[in-house]
C-alpha cells in the first residue's frame, strides 16, 4: 500500500553511509505523505546493508505502528513532533555526523563564516539546550521534538530558511521538503560545520561573514528574485 514512500525512504537511508553520515546504525531518515497522514521511517537497530524497502516501518500522527515487521526507529517521536510543528517540511534526517556532533556536544551553535554556508542555512544554525533530567526520564524522544520545535518558535526563525538544528550533547537533524533534500541538507550541515571548525583554528578572531553578503547567497538561490540553477 504504501511501496512508493517506502522505496523513498529507503533509498534516502542508503544515502546516509554512502556520504559518511552514519557509523553502524547511527542514522535515520523519515518522509511523510500529508495527506494520508503518514510517515514512514527506518526501523531501529537493524543495519544498512541488511534493510530492504520492505523494511521501512509506516507511522499515523498518532505514534501508532500500521505497517512493517520492525519497531521504528528510536527518533521517531522526535521526527513525529518535528512534521507536527512544522507543517511545510515532508522529510526528516537524524545522524551522528562526526563534526555537527562535535559542535553540538559543545553546545555551540554554527556560524555562517561564508558562502558556503548561506547558501543553504540562512544565520546561524542554532544549539538547542540539553533536557532537564525530567524531560530525558519521561517521553525523552518526544521531548526532544518539542524542545526544536519550541525554539523555532520562540525565536521566530522559519524552518525553511534554517532547515536543520544541533542538540546539545546529542547531535543534528536536518529535514527539507522531502527525504533527498533532507539528506542535502545533512550532507551540507557536516561540510559546513568542518569548514567552521577549521576556519577557526586558522583564525581564532573569526567574525561571522557580512549580512549583505549572507543575505545575497541565500536569497539568490531562494528568494523571489533568485537566480541560481535552471529555471
Amino acid at each position: 500500500m504504501f511501496d512508493e514512500l517506502k522505496r523513498i525512504v529507503y533509498a534516502a537511508n542508503m544515502d546516509l553511509p554512502k556520504y559518511g553520515l552514519v557509523t553502524f546504525t547511527w542514522g535515520n531518515v523519515s518522509a511523510i505523505d500529508r495527506e494520508k497522514g503518514l510517515f514512514v521511517i527506518k526501523p531501529s537497530g537493524v543495519a544498512y546493508d541488511k534493510l530492504t524497502p520492505d523494511d521501512m516501518v509506516v507511522m499515523d500522527m498518532d505514534g501508532k505502528r500500521i505497517e512493517g515487521k520492525y519497531n521504528p526507529s528510536s527518533d521517531t517521536p522526535t521526527h513525529l513532533e518535528l512534521y507536527k510543528a512544522f507543517p511545510e517540511i515532508g522529510g526528516i534526517v537524524h545522524t551522528h555526523s562526526p563534526y555537527a556532533t562535535a559542535w553540538a556536544e559543545a553546545g555551540r551553535s554554527i556560524p555562517c563564516y561564508g558562502t558556503t554556508h548561506a547558501d543553504y542555512f540562512y544565520g546561524d544554525i542554532p544549539c538547542v539546550r540539553c533536557l532537564y533530567d525530567d524531560e530525558i526520564e519521561n517521553d525523552y524522544e518526544k521531548n526532544t521534538g518539542l524542545l526544536i520545535a519550541g525554539e523555532f518558535k520562540r525565536a521566530n526563525k522559519d524552518p525553511r530558511a534554517v532547515p536543520a538544528v544541533l542538540c546539545k550533547n546529542h547531535g543534528p537533524f536536518t529535514w527539507g521538503k522531502d527525504a533527498k533534500q533532507a539528506v542535502q541538507n545533512a550532507v551540507v550541515i557536516e561540510q559546513v560545520a568542518r569548514v567552521a571548525y577549521m576556519a577557526e583554528k586558522i583564525n581564532r578572531d573569526l567574525e561571522p561573514a557580512p549580512q549583505v553578503l549572507m543575505d545575497k547567497h541565500y536569497n539568490r538561490k531562494y528568494g523571489v528574485d533568485a537566480y541560481y540553477g535552471q529555471s
